[in-house]
């Protein structure tokens, strides 16, 4: 399997400098990033390391769920799935994530409202980017639309 690169340039302290953050492997974009955005309820154009990381569980996750529905028998036709995570105060010192709650919806043919469950936890559990995550709270809101 291979390797993805993403790579930041940082000028300025932490509060009046800012960066970029360019997405090396695929050179899909290259996005501002800067601290009193990231901190802020608007981030105002910017991204910012728990929204990149937010991106990355909720494909990743998507990808995991798709795969254990089918061995379970079922056809997945559409899985929404978004990923929020929070940033805040770490007790010993600066910041951390503090939680990520994964909420999916999914329209999926074959499978009771039970099986899609057992595998939206499965794949929780077994998503890389959940396995990668362990320090931290994620919960899961799965639901079969009709």
């Amino acid at each position: 399997m291979p390797t993805r690169t993403a790579r930041t340039a940082w000028n300025g302290g932490l509060q009046d400098g800012s960066g970029q953050v360019e997405l090396s492997s695929s050179k899909v974009g290259t996005y501002d990033v800067s601290f009193p955005k990231r901190a802020a309820e608007d981030a105002g154009g910017t991204t910012s390391p728990e929204e990149l990381i937010a991106a990355a569980h909720s494909s990743c996750y998507a990808m995991q769920l798709s795969a254990l529905l089918a061995e379970a028998g079922g056809t997945p036709q559409s899985l929404d799935v978004q990923a929020d995570v929070s940033l805040g105060p770490d007790p010993a010192g600066g910041f951390r994530l503090t939680g990520i709650k994964l909420t999916v919806r999914g329209e999926v043919e074959g499978l009771d409202d039970a099986g899609f469950r057992k595998a939206a936890d499965d794949a929780k559990a077994g998503c890389p980017v959940s396995k990668a995550l362990t320090g931290v709270e994620i919960t899961l809101d799965a639901a079969l639309e009709s």
